[in-house]
């Protein structure tokens, strides 16, 4: 009988979605709030709506500062949270300064993503654009991943991305994900899905966990209904878009492994 004390706890994090536009409050880091007091000891079963369920991901919205948004500015000369890695990875000079140029570059990339707003501020969605257009050919071709038989859903810290590979086959992703910020990372090594509930619902943070798949303690996949693309991490568990975490709920089983490693970046 599976102990479901730990799957009480949720790990959801929080954006703030204005206008379409997710806003850095002035001054602050982030766009995510504290949850409430953690109370672990009981959960409750969230029923989706039709229109929860049918959720498709939409464009990618980037964090950007509130003076920015309330401007609405064309070109932002702020430094963002991610410019030296998004300077280094537009082969820009990488000082973590913003210039015009960077913004000019920044700005381009993001039109032709489609992150909005694009004015060329090196925030998280646009670094997240990033690592998973450098994972998607060949996620696994750093190794760090180990190759077994059987299914592995592995979870990569470093780049914040996650896929499945069975052998050498890539069987789900590379997509997109928020793991845990600091003082509730993710835990690394090896783990194991060991209960899976679809409309699971966190009285801890009072939030749904749609699709949510257990692997260590309480600490799961499942998807968010919110953004995935902040600056804070999530309270230990590896968000997904909805979509994403719709389709690793088919593809992952009870019993199928786990494995996490590196570190997320920034905060």
């Amino acid at each position: 009988m599976i102990n479901r004390h730990f799957a009480h706890i949720a790990c959801q994090g929080v954006a703030v979605v204005l206008a379409a536009v997710a806003v850095l409050p002035a001054g602050a880091p982030s766009a995510s709030a504290a949850p409430p007091p953690p109370d672990p000891r009981s959960s409750s079963v969230h029923r989706p709506t039709d229109d929860e369920d049918a959720v498709a991901d939409g464009d990618l919205v980037e964090v950007v500062p509130h003076e920015d948004a309330a401007g609405k500015v064309k070109c932002s000369r702020r430094t963002g949270p991610y410019q030296r890695a998004v300077e280094k990875w537009l082969k820009l000079k990488v000082d973590g300064k913003q210039s015009a140029a960077d913004c000019r570059a920044v700005r381009d990339f993001q039109e032709q993503h489609g992150i909005k707003p694009a004015i060329g501020f090196a925030g998280p969605a646009t670094w997240a654009t990033m690592q998973l257009i450098s994972a998607k050919d060949d996620p696994n071709a750093r190794h760090k991943c180990p190759v077994r038989k059987h299914r592995v859903a592995c979870v990569d810290l470093d780049r914040q991305v996650t896929w499945v590979q069975k052998g050498g086959e890539v069987v789900y992703g590379p997509v997109p994900m928020r793991s845990g910020r600091v003082g509730h990372a993710t835990r690394t090594g090896w783990h194991k899905i060991y209960w899976k509930h679809r409309n699971h619902w966190s009285t801890l943070y009072n939030a749904p966990m749609p699709y949510a798949q257990f692997f260590s303690g309480g600490q799961a996949f499942h998807g968010v209904h919110d953004s995935i693309y902040t600056t804070l991490g999530s309270w230990g568990c590896i968000n997904l878009r909805l979509d994403d975490a719709r389709k690793l709920w088919r593809v992952l089983k009870k019993g199928d492994r786990v494995y996490v490693w590196g570190h997320r970046p920034g905060k």
